[in-house]
């Protein structure tokens, strides 16, 4: 191929000229990406920067989707501002995707819980503690992740716990987390995180009704084990 030829071919068509052209749904991940990043670093295109964030997270939306800002910030060209809009778009995401549900989850079981939270966090390679928040009948109204990393009682603080359920004057909350390791069993600290929470509930008046643990089961790796403390009986206080 002669120079001249080299010269006369078109630019490549960057990801927002392909979005207007064909619309969203014909772009790949990485061009998706890419145009929420705006830029890559030093020397890169923000689709290599793309690649790099997908690589980091293997390949798993699911695991990208739940990442906190922190997270995308370990990636070289990923700035506070950068991984700021990556979790805006997420939790949009999200919201539209439960949206699109309808009528709001009911969660009424343990087996409810671990079905609803699945999604959320089965891919997690960290602990994590969410609390639920339910209406009067057991709809879900929100859900917030407290705790990233080791559970301890510094972290799973009862004003981080109960903070916005006061907000939204709620009464009943469920908690939940995982153990990557895979055994949903609680371990001691566990069960004294949770009853010090279920007494700090009975002050505020706001019931703590569960306390489920995520695990996957050893032979079937597809499907998530659980632990309820509730159906345990690890939820009522001696007097």
């Amino acid at each position: 191929m002669t120079e001249r030829m080299i010269m006369e071919l078109p630019a490549p068509e960057r990801p927002r000229e392909r979005l207007m052209r064909l619309g969203a749904m014909a772009l790949s991940n990485r061009e998706l990406l890419a145009i929420l990043l705006r830029t890559g670093k030093q020397g890169d295109s923000a689709l290599t920067l793309a690649d790099q964030v997908l690589q980091h997270f293997e390949g798993a939306l699911s695991r990208l989707a739940s990442a906190i800002p922190e997270e995308f910030q370990q990636i070289s060209g990923i700035g506070e501002a950068k991984a700021i809009t990556l979790v805006a778009a997420c939790e949009l995401a999200r919201r539209l995707m439960e949206a699109s549900l309808g009528e709001r989850p009911v969660l009424n079981s343990p087996g409810s819980v671990a079905q609803y939270m699945r999604t959320r966090i089965q891919h997690s390679s960290q602990e994590e503690f969410h609390v639920i928040l339910l209406d009067t009948r057991n709809q879900v109204l929100r859900e917030d992740r407290i705790t990233l990393g080791l559970l301890d009682r510094s972290l799973a603080h009862a004003r981080e716990v109960f903070r916005r359920a006061i907000q939204c004057a709620c009464q009943r909350i469920v908690l939940c987390h995982n153990h990557p390791s895979g055994n949903p069993q609680p371990s001691p600290e566990d069960l004294n995180i949770t009853r010090s929470l279920v007494l700090a509930g009975q002050i505020l008046d706001i019931q703590v009704q569960d306390h489920v643990i995520l695990g996957r089961m050893e032979a079937d790796p597809l499907h998530i084990g659980y632990y309820s403390m509730g159906a345990h009986g690890e939820l009522r206080i001696e007097e």
